[in-house]
């Protein structure tokens, strides 16, 4: 069974039936009474507790899950769909998913909606996550989290070495571009075979406060300069330069997915050959 459409499924269907003008009209005033009544704040709270309820009842979609466990991966942001899109065939896999950033910030308490998320929607995978703050009392069943810094390389690979090789890594982290482009060099070629790396809200390559930059759009040192950079990579092998020697980037990264403030990386092997190469001859070029 395919993933539904998402965004289709948290709005109302037609009804069966169309009302005559006077219920309407009926309906329509006890609609604006009930909305005097209770002002924008109970309104607004009202909402969210129906499309909990309602998630209750598709449980299946990402989406429903995002908003029942209060993920803000949908409604927030758009990512629910790009997620279920790209996480479908591994649903009912035995996988090792790796999350920076749990949530809440200082507060202990606060965070791991994220976690609890993907833990119920991958029944058969261990969650673990990562945070500057401690964030144990999230701990549980088919959930562990580890205290320390994206930036530290030492630290990352020391996780890496407790949890085993990860199959997803998604970084909800900082969003700091250093940040961002540093963890990526560390973790990637520590991510499985066949396995997926996200980038989240990179947005902040823009930001200058993050150390993005919305004049300088290819050069930059933000992560999406850093990941555009690594696109013609793909295609390392139709090079026309002798000598040229590919990058572990090259080699390793088959295909990448560039979403709204989201980008999916896929790795795999990446060397198909050149068929034009082989078959037609570039003239100067052994």
């Amino acid at each position: 069974m395919a993933p539904t459409d998402i965004r289709a499924a948290t709005e109302h269907g037609p009804t069966d039936k169309m009302p005559d003008s006077s219920s309407r009209n009926s309906g329509e005033g006890a609609k604006q009474l009930f909305r005097s009544l209770l002002g924008p704040r109970a309104l607004a709270a009202g909402r969210r507790i129906q499309r909990r309820i309602r998630a209750l009842f598709r449980p299946s979609d990402l989406g429903n899950l995002s908003l029942l466990y209060g993920s803000d991966k949908w409604m927030s942001h758009w990512y629910a769909q790009h997620y279920e899109r790209h996480f479908w065939p591994l649903r009912r896999r035995r996988i090792k998913l790796l999350e920076i950033g749990v949530g809440g910030h200082d507060d202990p308490l606060a965070g791991g909606a994220s976690l609890r998320m993907w833990r119920r929607y991958f029944p058969r995978g261990q969650i673990y996550g990562i945070d500057v703050y401690d964030k144990r009392v999230h701990d549980g069943s088919r959930i562990r989290t580890f205290q320390g810094d994206q930036g530290d390389e030492a630290f990352l690979r020391k996780v890496i070495a407790k949890i085993g090789t990860p199959d997803v890594i998604i970084d909800d982290g900082s969003h700091f571009n250093d940040h961002v482009i540093e963890s990526f060099h560390t973790l990637f070629p520590l991510l499985a075979t066949n396995g997926i790396y996200v980038v989240e809200d990179t947005q902040t390559s823009y930001w200058p406060h993050y150390g993005g930059s919305s004049t300088d759009l290819v050069g930059a040192p933000t992560s999406i300069c850093f990941l555009k950079g690594l696109v013609d990579g793909i295609n390392h092998e139709e090079f026309v330069r002798p000598g040229y020697r590919p990058s572990y980037f090259d080699e390793h990264i088959v295909s990448i997915h560039f979403h709204h403030n989201i980008v999916f990386i896929h790795k795999g092997a990446n060397k198909e050959g050149s068929i034009v190469k082989k078959n037609l001859p570039i003239p100067g070029v052994t």
